[in-house]
């Protein structure tokens, strides 16, 4: 599959300078839900911005936040997830810092960050991979999901965290963190242009071989 898709799309790899503090990269995805990436990475660096650190942001009064996230789909959700969350960091490790997590397992990290508010495994796995952190760990976003319900790899009805689990183990051992991160930047691409929600374009699709529902004639049906 990734040759397949290197091929079509060519390569996708995140350079040093866009991995972030594993606080911004958490922070971004808390306020993300269904919004455009480069919308939700603005307002994280305007956010920051304006209220020069993460403590501020956390202790502003959530008709702020939500001034600031006005952009974001369901800004009122995202002000009182993007509180709560770094309150509990807050109140959890004295300060707004995710620095420990260096010191734990990548399975144990991520245990600890989904005991946050609005914290689940895709931002989990996000905080891990796509941070300074660099660790192996599958980002699966509404369009991996998707793509790997349709082609088999997962039950239709599999959540982020049980395709997580399914999927994990059976990357190829010797994928480093950033060959794992390319995948989904890959996998990604594909759901943007080609295995849309609704008609997807399955005879123009670099796997279709590999999917059973582009493979079994299925085109243009989700």
């Amino acid at each position: 599959m990734q040759p397949a898709l290197i091929a079509r799309f060519g390569r996708i790899v995140r350079p040093p300078e866009k991995r972030r503090d594993a606080l911004w990269v958490l922070v971004q995805g808390v306020i993300g839900a269904r919004t455009k990436t480069r919308v939700s990475n603005e307002a994280t660096d305007r956010l920051l911005a304006d209220f020069g650190t993460w403590e501020a942001v956390a202790q502003a009064p959530v008709e702020a936040l939500e001034t600031r996230l006005a952009n974001q789909t369901f800004p009122d959700i995202a002000a009182q997830r993007l509180k709560d969350c770094l309150l509990a960091v807050i109140d959890r490790r004295g300060a707004a810092d995710l620095g420990h997590l260096a010191e734990m397992s990548t399975a144990e990290a991520m245990a600890w960050l989904e005991t946050l508010p609005g914290v689940a495994r895709k931002v989990s796995a996000s905080v891990m991979n796509t941070s300074r952190f660099e660790r192996p760990a599958l980002v699966i976003d509404s369009h991996h999901r998707r793509i790997v319900q349709r082609m088999g790899l997962v039950p239709p009805s599999a959540d982020t965290a049980r395709a997580y689990d399914a999927l994990m183990p059976v990357l190829p051992e010797e994928w480093s963190a950033a060959d794992i991160d390319e995948h989904h930047l890959l996998v990604k691409r594909l759901g943007q242009t080609m295995c849309r929600p609704a008609h997807p374009k399955c005879a123009d699709c670099p796997v279709r071989s590999d999917c059973r529902t582009g493979g079994r004639g299925r085109i243009g049906r989700p």
